[in-house]
């Protein structure tokens, strides 16, 4: 009798024991192996990791979201990929449409991949009950908007170690060239020397990101949904856009090496200050016909509203001073666009990224050499550097200017903004498939959004402030 009971036990088990298995089995990186499920896509984010199909992914893609406008312009988009004359994807959707998307997609879970990018209120929430479930998660940035977030942030990290499952954000200026040539250039000791510790008031790193409101995407102007405007649901730029330039700052100069924010951050000083936003430019930009009730009370007495997406920070990593500034202007001047200056200062010389008026709003890449330094030694080590860089950029080269060089890059390898959410995309999926992240990416994305938050409670106690 008692072994009759085993043997019964046993068999009931067996289900239990294979769900449990399947759960934790390895990817092996066959075609179609990953199923996306892309979860309350409000920002058109979401849209661009689609606009190129991976060989690992199924074409299949289950979405879950509240109905409405949002989910609307996020299948309009990816139709868009889905029926243009050149190299067409070929998507498939599963919709669900409901307020109880999340239970939903959780109850359901069809896929084993994640995608956020939408609405930041609840998103860090959103991440922590998918890594709960034993989900994976490709999140859009940021992927929290305050120190409360961050410390819901942290257990999701936990929990995904736990559940062996990866939590990873989309970084996509990593893979802008003039960035990794920069990257490069200030890692080689004969052109960039040693990193500067600089000082808050001349810090050895800058990076500055200048955005704009109204803009177009995928050649379509972009209609931008009322919750974007509104900080408390989208956040405020210091935590914003200002991740991608605190993730580079930790990128470039430590490589591959861990950050711990206890030990390796200390924050400096940091402000905040709002663009002023019109009833029309809010027409303009969202096509709604008026402020939602939700920003009328913060409306000022003339019926505008101060967006606070602006900010700066000062932090030092490892006592190396860096400074971050984003700048939101509601359009951008004819011919212009999104961008990007960022200086990293060594003792030989300065790398430098411009994107200005003079550069045809392009960003461009510069060795600009300290006054002590040798001005034939110099470019003798310049062009050497470029032409060891060439073997692996082929057609990179430099020229001359003044006592500045021009760090020539071919147009191959400027693919545009949009084509990066592919790139990223496809290295999270090679991590997926191999089980996988980088020992370092975890610690640094805990340490990358300590400081974002910390500095908007730093701006925030400074109180309002005007640029």
């Amino acid at each position: 009798m008692k072994n009759n009971i085993l043997i019964i036990a046993a068999i009931l088990l067996v289900p239990f024991g294979l769900a449990a298995m399947q759960g934790k089995r390895k990817m092996t990186g066959a075609d179609g192996e990953i199923k996306l499920m892309v979860l309350d896509p409000g920002h058109f984010h979401a849209a661009l990791v689609q606009k190129t199909m991976y060989k690992e992914v199924s074409p299949l893609v289950h979405v879950y979201a509240p109905d409405g406008w949002d989910l609307d312009e996020h299948l309009k988009r990816v139709e868009i990929y889905n029926t243009r004359a050149e190299n067409p994807t070929r998507w498939e959707h599963k919709i669900y449409r409901g307020p109880d998307f999340l239970e939903k997609m959780l109850s359901e879970k069809p896929g084993n991949v994640v995608v956020m990018a939408g609405n930041n209120q609840k998103k860090t929430q959103y991440i922590k009950a998918a890594v709960d479930a034993g989900l994976h998660v490709l999140a859009d940035k940021p992927m929290c908007i305050d120190q409360k977030g961050w410390e819901l942030l942290r257990s999701a990290f936990e929990s995904s170690k736990k559940n062996d499952v990866l939590l990873y954000d989309i970084m996509t200026e990593r893979y802008e060239i003039t960035t990794i040539l920069q990257k490069e250039l200030s890692h080689n000791l004969t052109v960039f020397g040693a990193f500067r510790a600089g000082s808050p008031d001349d810090p050895s790193v800058t990076k500055e990101s200048v955005h704009h409101l109204f803009k177009y995407v995928s050649g379509q102007p972009l209609r931008r949904p009322a919750w974007y405007l509104d900080v408390k649901q989208q956040g405020e730029g210091i935590v914003d856009v200002a991740t991608h330039l605190v993730d580079l700052v930790m990128w470039e100069i430590f490589p591959a090496r861990k950050i711990d924010y206890k030990d390796d951050i200390e924050m400096v000083r940091a402000r905040r200050w709002p663009t002023m936003v019109t009833r029309e430019q809010f027409q303009k930009v969202t096509g709604a016909p008026d402020f939602p009730d939700y920003l009328k009370p913060q409306l000022n007495s003339e019926g505008i509203l101060p967006y606070y997406c602006n900010g700066e920070m000062i932090f030092k990593v490892r006592g190396i001073h860096a400074k971050v500034s984003v700048i939101w202007n509601f359009e951008a001047p004819e011919g212009g666009g999104d961008t990007h200056y960022s200086v990293m200062k060594g003792t030989r010389s300065n790398i430098v990224i411009r994107q200005g008026k003079e550069q045809n709003y392009r960003p461009e890449l510069y060795i600009e050499p300290a006054p002590e330094v040798d001005e034939q030694a110099f470019g003798d080590a310049v062009k050497k550097t470029i032409d060891g860089l060439a073997h692996v950029y082929p057609g990179l080269e430099v020229a001359k200017e003044g006592r500045n060089w021009h760090v020539l890059i071919p147009d191959k390898y400027r693919v545009g903004h949009e084509a990066h959410f592919a790139q990223v995309a496809q290295k999270f999926l090679g991590y997926v498939s191999r089980g996988r992240l980088p020992e370092w990416e975890v610690p640094n994305m805990i340490a990358k959004y300590y400081v974002t938050t910390k500095a908007l409670e730093m701006a925030e106690t400074e109180g309002p402030q005007t640029d």
